[in-house]
């Protein structure tokens, strides 16, 4: 057992069923995971044309976590950004010290992306990379848990009743608090449980809430010692939006209706490798000189002004493309922003939106219905601007 193993494992904070595989267990692992049959199907639908055997004998010569997310993931990520996007951008950068250990919350858009092409940026940069927080719902199956293990990203615990919940939300509070303030790792974890199908992104404070559980000191002491910094995601297309609005139409004729794992599934796959358009990051500042100025030291106050500061930050932070002109100036049935786009790329966003409409795959859909999903889709669209001026006091939401 190594220093490292015996720091995670001791009786009080046995972190092994959440935390990423460490070195001593990578080569086991990936071993393990070459010799799964669904690991080669996803590498094969991934990769058609890969040369699997070749692949997996690269793969057999790494033999750390960081070694894995640089020489392996790196250029997956890059050769998705070539064929997947047009551009991954950042800035902001100046507001990360590489000396320091982060909590980045973004908004959420993309199941594996987001986290994905953020450390991508990072790689570029030169600037250490994070873990990842993922959910246990999408891990489908076993090889998926070994894949993102070895991928260092640590399991967020989403089942069980209201006591295990809690102690689950403990649990996990207090290994991001050990990676950030002892092993000094930043780590990204999303603004809320799933993504925003709508696009209205607002910061949960359950999220933050489990934040503040971990440490020894008062709500806001233990959120400070997270360095939390904000992050804006912005994907000019999102493949998935008509997955979205399917999933509003079924929810609209039954209320009752849940997604299968296979939808999710489906969901990564699209979002990994359809067309999303130029994708960019933005960094914020550190939100610990707005947690100081809060008044009060209380859990409900502290979370709500620190939920606020996080959705101002992210939203302030979004790049707006024409396509989010175009679909605000709709929603609204005006053209306020008619200089920020052309008679052509309004042509293209509304074939755009047509062909993903007919991608939605639902039986007997009326004329209401789908000017329903059209005016979702749009509003998908529309909202990030929407958020932005009323961030900026434009307008109120």
């Amino acid at each position: 057992m190594t220093e490292h193993e015996q720091q995670t494992n001791t009786p009080e904070r046995d972190f092994s069923d959440i935390r990423p595989y460490d070195d001593y267990e990578f080569r086991e692992k990936i071993a393990e995971l070459v010799a799964e049959p669904g690991f080669e199907h996803a590498v094969r639908y991934a990769m058609p044309d890969v040369d699997y055997k070749q692949f997996v004998q690269n793969l057999l010569t790494v033999e750390t976590q960081m070694d894995f997310q640089i020489k392996v993931m790196g250029p997956f990520l890059e050769m998705l950004v070539a064929k997947t996007t047009h551009g991954l951008s950042i800035d902001g950068l100046d507001n990360y010290d590489p000396s320091q250990s982060y909590t980045f919350i973004t908004n959420h858009r993309d199941i594996v992306l987001d986290a994905s092409f953020l450390n991508l940026c990072f790689i570029r940069a030169g600037l250490p990379l994070t873990q990842v927080a993922i959910g246990n719902n999408l891990l489908i199956f076993d090889w998926i848990t070994d894949l993102v293990k070895l991928n260092r990203s640590f399991i967020v615990k989403r089942d069980g009743r209201v006591r295990e919940a809690l102690d689950n939300a403990r649990h996990l509070s207090a290994y991001i608090h050990y990676a950030v303030g002892e092993m000094h790792e930043s780590i990204w974890i999303a603004q809320r449980e799933g993504r925003a199908k709508d696009s209205n992104d607002r910061t949960q404070e359950s999220v933050l809430k489990m934040l503040s559980l971990g440490g020894k000191g008062s709500c806001k002491q233990n959120l400070a010692a997270l360095n939390i910094m904000p992050v804006a995601i912005s994907y000019e297309y999102d493949p998935n939006d008509y997955l979205k609005v399917r999933e509003f139409l079924l929810k609209r004729r039954d209320p009752e209706y849940k997604k299968t794992k296979r939808d999710d599934l489906f969901s990564m796959e699209t979002g990994i490798l359809k067309q999303k358009g130029r994708v960019h990051f933005r960094l914020g500042s550190c939100i610990n000189k707005e947690l100081a100025a809060v008044e009060g030291e209380g859990r409900p106050e502290v979370v709500h002004a620190a939920c606020a500061v996080l959705d101002r930050a992210i939203h302030c932070g979004y790049r707006i493309f024409p396509c989010n002109y175009i679909a605000y100036d709709e929603v609204n049935g005006g053209s306020e922003y008619a200089a920020e786009y052309t008679p052509d790329d309004v042509r293209a966003f509304d074939e755009y939106i047509a062909g993903q409409l007919a991608k939605v795959d639902v039986e007997d859909i009326t004329d209401e219905e789908m000017a329903f999903m059209r005016r979702t889709m749009l509003l998908m669209y529309a909202n990030p601007l929407k958020n932005q001026r009323a961030a900026l006091g434009c307008e109120s939401v």
